[in-house]
């Protein structure tokens, strides 16, 4: 009488929310913990919290300003393994009752009307791992349920020495039990597999139902304590789902997408559409989500540094006040009226392309009505969906906005996809050399109007080719080299041989100076004079069908008397190689007569063959300043990065299909990962356009049992003659 004195005197006073039966006072507030919470539970009355970890086991009182530790459970010199209590639970409906599940594989109850220092009253040690959780039956005094990472489910008669019924779920570990609050003899089992499976307390031999409910573990599972049909599970999937169990078949109603792996989930009291969340890992908030608006927190609470590892709203009936702890070593009581509203800080505008080009943008009203040029949407077009606001209820507090959507559609040409059908069935990816297949999808590019696209299958031929005759003649390519520092000779007829040798003895009296002056007329190839690097002047060049040596320069002289400008080249910086005793003769076309050409003069016949030995050595310009060719590993940067700027503006299809073209010289430069999601992106582009003989051809399947596979055609042909795998593993794979 005297506890129970004491707590209706904290239930008498005002609070900060309306609940049945009077209102809890308090305050935001939390107290330093001794070691990490793993989970928390609340008394009945809600004037106390069981806080349990590896390392900690305590009650704390609930006062209106701050937690007041009552009770260390964690005695004795020794404390053994027992105390290291993964789960805790407090009995709502004998007080003084509490049960915990142990890491060692221990079930262990405490009774706190113990005179004793030491509380625990029973252990049941029939769990070969750990105990994940343990649950009371919400009627049932006696009754208690465990489940452990061993796969098994035990129910315990708290008045007998073992377990009364093993309940086996033949799968992986058992992560929660929950006893149904409006059905008497049924719980839900969640597992690590994914499953969620119904059970009969009556029936230990077989579950009552069983589905798939996450693509991964469900870690919680929670009974809607108004709605007896409603059980919602969250998963490392980072999804709440909420089932309606009343169906034949499980039913998935609402579907809540958080940011991370949902270790808790919570039913609020007295709202119907409301839960809360907490994550098993990266994110510490805690999250309370009203499920028919599921892609924004109702409300976050957000003052906990580490992850959060128990919530528990702190009286049944009371929606206001929530109890968590934390791995930070905290244990918080939130109001609810200091939670934060991520809804306040929404943008209210939306953008959304459809599969056909169709943009969709919604904003505030505000925004849109000042635009006089917008045109009304018509509401009669059942294309899109129409927008309405019913009347909010009292207990919606969600921000209302009036958004205003407006619809834009593409022009016909613009917006038709004719040319990715037709490049998926035209292109060429293997079955002809390189050059050929980049030939033909430049081609194909090109006729589909798509000239970049063209481009770029020629720069790839470009520079993936390999050369066709490295060592080509270098005089076929003069015309195409860039040339430095020519310069035409001026004549040196006095020096010269009637037979067009240079008269050595008459060449020994000159200067070490060679005299040049450019005249207006020329014998050159090129019609037009170009100015080179180093010249003040225009160069003249004769190159005429003979071959260039880098010691031989053929040139002629401009007969210019009008001409006073002499140009000097300097004085060789480097010794003359060994002496050239048999000098080369002039090319044949200036060996004719002068008079056989009208624009060359009788003494520019008489043409002249400069060697290094006589004047000096000339800079060749037959000399290319670069490698003819690159190797292709040069260009895979480029070509790499250019892959990836085809697959972010949603090209796809380019992109695989030149990673294919290209094979080996190019898949090295981009990871598995990437390769694998362009190709599958293109796949379903190629299924959506049921391009289905395009897009099987590289699909392959595997057998979820033994993991044998192969290509998708050859394993549908094998499996019409013979069930066993092909791989000969004696496995009966089956394909449907």
């Amino acid at each position: 009488m005297e506890k129970m004195s004491r707590v209706t005197t904290a239930l008498g006073s005002s609070g900060g929310g309306g609940g049945s039966g009077g209102a809890i006072s308090g305050r935001t507030m939390f107290c330093h913990l001794d070691a990490p919470a793993n989970a928390i539970s609340v008394c009945r009355d809600a004037s106390q919290v069981v806080v349990a970890g590896r390392n900690i086991f305590k009650i704390y009182g609930l006062e209106e300003e701050q937690f007041v530790e009552k009770l260390n459970l964690r005695v004795g010199r020794k404390p053994s393994l027992n105390f290291s209590c993964a789960d805790v639970m407090w009995h709502q409906m004998e007080e003084n009752l509490l049960a915990t599940a142990a890491t060692n594989g221990a079930v262990v109850t405490w009774n706190l009307g113990k005179p004793s220092r030491n509380k625990q009253d029973q252990l049941f040690t029939e769990h070969k791992r750990t105990v994940n959780k343990v649950c009371f039956h919400p009627s049932e005094v006696y009754m208690l349920l465990s489940g452990s990472q061993d796969g098994y489910m035990k129910c315990f008669d708290l008045r007998k020495k073992e377990s009364v019924s093993t309940f086996s779920g033949q799968s992986e570990s058992v992560r929660d039990v929950q006893f149904s609050i409006k059905e008497y003899f049924t719980f839900a089992a969640s597992f690590e597999n994914g499953n969620v499976q119904l059970w009969d307390i009556r029936r230990p031999d077989r579950y009552e139902r069983m589905f798939t409910a996450h693509n991964g573990p469900v870690f919680c599972c929670d009974w809607h304590p108004d709605d007896r049909g409603w059980l919602a599970t969250g998963g490392r999937d980072k999804m709440v789902k909420v089932w309606d169990m009343t169906t034949n078949r499980a039913k998935e109603i609402h579907c809540v997408q958080t940011i991370a792996s949902v270790a808790r989930v919570k039913w609020r009291p007295e709202r119907k559409w409301h839960l809360a969340t907490c994550s098993m890992m990266v994110d510490h908030n805690i999250y309370v989500w009203d499920v028919r608006r599921p892609f924004i927190p109702f409300a976050t609470f957000e003052e906990h540094k580490d992850v959060t590892t128990g919530v528990v709203w702190r009286h049944q009936h009371d929606p206001y006040f929530l109890l968590s702890g934390s791995k930070d070593s905290t244990l918080y009581q939130h109001m609810f009226k200091d939670a934060s509203r991520p809804v306040d800080k929404a943008n209210p505008e939306g953008l959304c392309f459809g599969l056909f080009g169709d943009l969709a943008f919604a904003a505030k009203e505000s925004l849109i009505t000042g635009d006089v040029n917008r045109k009304p949407y018509p509401g009669g077009d059942r294309r899109y969906p129409i927008f309405f606001f019913k009347k909010p209820d009292l207990t919606e507090q969600f921000a209302h906005v009036s958004s205003a959507l407006s619809v834009f559609e593409p022009s016909l040409e613009s917006g038709r996809m004719d040319w990715f059908a037709k490049t998926a069935r035209l292109y060429l990816l293997s079955g002809k050399p390189f050059a050929e297949l980049c030939d033909h999808n430049a081609k194909v590019a090109k006729e589909l109007n798509r000239p970049q696209v063209s481009t770029t299958w020629t720069m790839v031929r470009i520079m993936f080719s390999d050369p066709v005759n490295p060592n080509h003649n270098l005089s076929n390519k003069l015309g195409t080299l860039p040339l430095m520092n020519s310069f035409n000779m001026k004549e040196m007829g006095a020096g010269m041989c009637p037979d067009g040798r240079l008269d050595r003895s008459k060449s020994e009296g000159r200067t070490d100076a060679v005299h040049l002056e450019p005249g207006n007329s020329h014998i050159s190839n090129n019609e037009e004079n170009e100015e080179t690097e180093g010249s003040d002047g225009q160069a003249e060049y004769m190159f005429g069908d003979a071959e260039l040596d880098d010691d031989d320069l053929y040139s002629v002289e401009h007969d210019n008397p009008g001409e006073d400008h002499e140009y000097t080249l300097p004085q060789e910086a480097f010794p003359l190689r060994h002496e050239i005793l048999d000098n080369p003769s002039a090319p044949e076309h200036l060996q004719q007569d002068g008079g056989d050409s009208p624009h060359v003069s009788g003494n520019e016949a008489e043409a002249t063959c400069l060697t290094p030995i006589e004047s000096c050595s000339l800079i060749s310009a037959s000399q290319p300043l670069f490698t003819p060719h690159l190797p292709a590993s040069f260009f895979c940067p480029v070509v790499r990065e250019m892959l990836r700027h085809y697959a972010e503006q949603g090209d796809v299809q380019m992109a695989v299909s030149v990673l294919i073209v290209l094979g080996e010289r190019i898949r090295k430069e981009i990871d598995d990962l990437t390769q694998e999601h362009w190709y599958m992106s293109y796949i379903d582009l190629l299924q959506r356009f049921e391009l289905w003989n395009v897009s099987n051809e590289g699909l392959f399947v595997w057998c979820q049992g033994c993991s044998h596979g192969g290509h998708l055609e050859h394993m549908m042909n094998w499996l019409k003659s013979s069930p066993h795998c092909p791989a000969g593993c004696g496995h009966l794979c089956e394909y449907t």
